[in-house]
């Protein structure tokens, strides 16, 4: 399943084909590849991709992934892209490492492959674009909970899949930190799959095992929304807070009736704006992914490759009751 979005009108192209014969070339055919269709986050993703589009001129975004969170989804999406001959592949992937044999293939075949959000194993792409550092991410949301939390408490992970590359990393990095909290107690982590009805079912039970439980901590946009649900049915607002990693639109319900009192994100339209302004760099433009190379990303400046060819694009950025109305219109 594929969409395709040409971003410039035949009218627009001819005028700057007229005022810049090098342009007179085929389209730069970049491919957006997501975890899976349907997802909030993804689709404002894809509005950056369109907006750095547009703005480079001569590129044909294809928006595409599979239609459930499966590395043979993607894999499927992968060799449909190798059979097209598309330019780049930017991929947020499901699984570190059985990409790797069909992203290698890709590479092989000249076109540039980059991860962006969840990365793929460093032989399986070119860089990595982390939406910011996993540290501070890591950081942030075990924070997020403590700071609700002045005398501590039990506090729980619902995660994505148990093989998903950055809720792995994240809940990790979360754990380096928590000595920093004092009285943080993780009681467990479960996984909801990225989807609304399983995470729902985990967040329900994680209340149900730990009937003392303060927080639970949801590094995904699927989960966040479904754990705060489920504490409303539960009738336990007010009693366990749901923080996280979140959209503003999706969030802003859970923030208003109190199941959540802030949670994170950094914001999907620059990721994907990113995302396509990289694999257009290093396809198009000379960019070599080397340890300490800089590579223009457009108006979100320049990103800082370190020795693992990875590099954070922004600081997340939290949101709350006095911030919610004016994001959740935007994404």
């Amino acid at each position: 399943m594929r969409v395709t979005m040409k971003l410039i009108s035949a009218t627009a192209m001819a005028a700057a084909l007229l005022a810049n014969p090098a342009m007179a070339q085929d389209d730069v055919r970049i491919a957006l590849v997501v975890k899976a269709l349907g997802i909030g986050f993804f689709d404002a993703a894809a509005k950056g991709a369109e907006e750095a589009a547009a703005e480079l001129g001569n590129v044909e975004l294809i928006y595409t992934g599979p239609t459930d969170t499966t590395a043979e989804g993607q894999i499927e999406v992968i060799n449909s892209l190798i059979a097209q001959q598309v330019d780049a592949i930017a991929i947020s992937s499901n699984d570190t490492d059985a990409l790797v044999p069909a992203l290698q293939k890709a590479m092989e075949r000249g076109i540039t492959v980059i991860s962006w959000d969840s990365g793929v194993a460093p032989a399986g792409r070119q860089m990595h674009l982390n939406p910011s550092s996993n540290p501070l991410i890591g950081n942030m949301i075990v924070k997020l909970a403590a700071d609700h939390l002045p005398d501590g408490g039990d506090v729980a992970v619902l995660s994505a899949t148990s093989t998903s590359t950055n809720q792995n990393i994240w809940i990790e990095e979360m754990t380096k930190v928590l000595p920093e909290y004092p009285g943080i107690n993780v009681v467990g982590t479960v996984y909801g799959d990225d989807l609304a009805d399983k995470s729902y079912r985990e967040a329900t039970g994680l209340m149900q095992t730990y009937p003392d439980l303060k927080a639970i901590i949801a590094p995904t946009s699927v989960g966040i929304v479904a754990a705060a649900q489920a504490v409303v049915d539960a009738g336990k607002v007010g009693q366990v807070n749901v923080t996280g990693l979140g959209l503003p639109s999706e969030m802003a319900g859970a923030i208003e009736s109190g199941a959540s009192q802030s949670f994170a994100i950094w914001n999907p339209i620059d990721l994907g704006y990113s995302a396509t302004m990289l694999a257009y760099e290093l396809s198009q433009n000379g960019a070599v992914a080397e340890a300490g190379a800089e590579i223009p990303m457009g108006r979100m400046g320049t990103l800082t490759l370190d020795e693992n060819m990875e590099g954070a694009m922004a600081d997340p950025f939290v949101y709350d009751a006095s911030n919610i109305e004016e994001f959740k219109s935007i994404f």
